[in-house]
């Protein structure tokens, strides 16, 4: 008697348990229905690992504390200054696309500025080799932010240059995510860049790993790559600091990325994104650095940078990218690495290719997600059924973020076209209007093509039927992944 009793309170306790569990996914803010139905299947039909699963990973949550300080670091700072009046450096924006910018301008605030200059860098190998010199070069201060920072060739140059800078009186600052950089943080490079005055600080701090998810989720990660030096030039990306052949992940090396370095007003709204940051975790006020008045820049284009995250506004990415993609006329161009989207992107994207645009997406042929490939992969047939041309990169990983829009407009960045960009990393790009910089991205792209396989209707039609529900299996647990 005594045993069924104590059975059936404890029935009754987890199913409590459970319907507490669902009220708060349903009551949770900022959640597709499809996402709230998933997490309630999860839920229901594995009571016990669904609970917990969904405690761990289900809500975007870097911690309360987190949350405050950030949101009290941002109201603090001063608003990013203009440039001085100079009708060269005024923005210049055709009206076709002003609405991009707006768009932009909602995310963090930041208005399009003209009077920049920027140039694609050949390879990977070729940006650290320009970083090297910029940092060299840097007569007042240096920031640095990258999600994955390696012990190995290309991220031991970059220490070496930071602690030059520090050693001749330049001002550095050099930030780097808890998880993605963990190797460089814990090695013996961290304490010496320390030791010759390198000023450091990690973003997203872990901790106790049994205790950080009772403070927040272990997952939501800094992804951002920023650099900044001397207020006027910065750099903007894919690119991690490590070499193209990524040792952590060598079987898929190598990484093919490509970085825009750009000087100019530019260079001052990714300055904002990297004090707030180093401000949310140092307790150093950098804020008079954003208030120094920009100098008048001279002819250049016009270019503004988004900052994203889950202290920002929710949605902010994928509106950019449906923005991007209804603006298209003739052509729209993207690389991605990862493709996992909602319904409304990936009907954007169809709706472009349905309309007349040439459109085409570019994802490496081997992935370093399996589960991520086989998401993307459970798209191609509608994609390919609208009209978009699909293409599997053969040489390494390709990681490039961009997407070029009918030759003149440009977005490149951080961001993947996947969940973990849109809702819970921290990431960066860059927005410009340029034909001649988007020119050099699309001639980068076409090489990208060039070493790619075309996926045709025929060889989706003809996988066989354990590989199509593998792929859509996955898919559907999109919303809860």
């Amino acid at each position: 008697m005594d045993a069924s009793f104590t059975a059936v309170v404890a029935t009754a306790v987890h199913f409590v348990v459970q319907l507490a569990v669902c009220v708060r996914v349903l009551l949770r803010p900022h959640r597709e229905p499809a996402s709230r139905l998933a997490w309630i299947v999860v839920v229901m039909v594995a009571p016990g690992l669904g609970i917990i699963a969904y405690l761990l990973l289900g809500e975007t949550n870097i911690g309360r504390r987190r949350v405050e300080r950030m949101r009290r670091v941002l109201a603090e700072l001063p608003p990013v200054a203009v440039c001085e009046a100079d009708s060269k450096a005024a923005p210049e924006v055709p009206e076709r696309y002003a609405h991009l910018f707006r768009v932009a301008e909602s995310i963090n605030g930041f208005e399009p500025v003209g009077g920049n200059r920027g140039g694609l860098q050949k390879d990977s190998n070729a940006t650290i080799d320009s970083l090297v010199a910029d940092i060299d070069a840097a007569q007042d201060h240096v920031h640095l932010l990258f999600y994955i920072w390696l012990t190995d060739n290309n991220g031991c140059r970059v220490v070496e240059a930071l602690k030059r800078a520090a050693g001749r009186g330049v001002t550095v600052r050099a930030m780097a995510d808890a998880l993605g950089s963990r190797g460089m943080i814990d090695s013996h490079h961290w304490k010496d860049m320390t030791a010759a005055g390198v000023k450091l600080a990690v973003a997203l701090p872990i901790g106790n790993p049994l205790l950080r998810p009772l403070r927040g989720r272990i997952d939501l990660r800094n992804h951002r790559k920023i650099v900044v030096i001397d207020d006027r030039i910065t750099y903007c990306g894919s690119q991690n600091c490590a070499d193209p052949e990524f040792r952590v992940k060598a079987k898929y090396a190598p990484w093919v990325d490509a970085v825009v370095r750009f000087e100019g007003p530019i260079a001052r709204q990714n300055q904002h994104l990297f004090v707030a940051d180093w401000m949310a975790h140092v307790d150093e006020d950098l804020s008079d650095l954003l208030r120094q008045p920009l100098q008048a820049a001279g002819p250049g284009f016009t270019a503004q940078v988004l900052g994203t995250g889950p202290t920002v506004r929710y949605s902010a990415m994928p509106e950019m990218f449906e923005s991007l993609m209804y603006t298209a006329r003739r052509e729209l161009v993207i690389t991605t690495p990862y493709y996992v989207p909602d319904e409304s992107m990936q009907g954007a994207l169809c709706a472009a290719a349905r309309r007349g645009v040439a459109t085409t997406i570019v994802f490496p042929a081997r992935n370093d997600s399996f589960v991520v490939a086989a998401a993307s992969r459970s798209w191609y047939a509608d994609l390919l059924a609208a009209g978009v041309r699909i293409f599997e990169y053969e040489g390494g990983l390709l990681h490039t973020k961009s997407l070029t829009l009918d030759g003149d407009v440009t977005l490149i960045g951080s961001a993947n076209m996947d969940r973990r960009s849109f809702e819970l990393n921290y990431e960066n790009n860059i927005l410009l209007f340029d034909p001649e910089l988007t020119a050099d991205v699309r001639v980068r792209q076409d090489e990208y093509i060039s070493r790619s396989h075309p996926v045709t209707e025929e060889m989706v039609a003809a996988w066989p039927v354990h590989r199509r529900l593998w792929n859509n299996t996955i898919a559907m647990l999109g919303p809860v992944l």
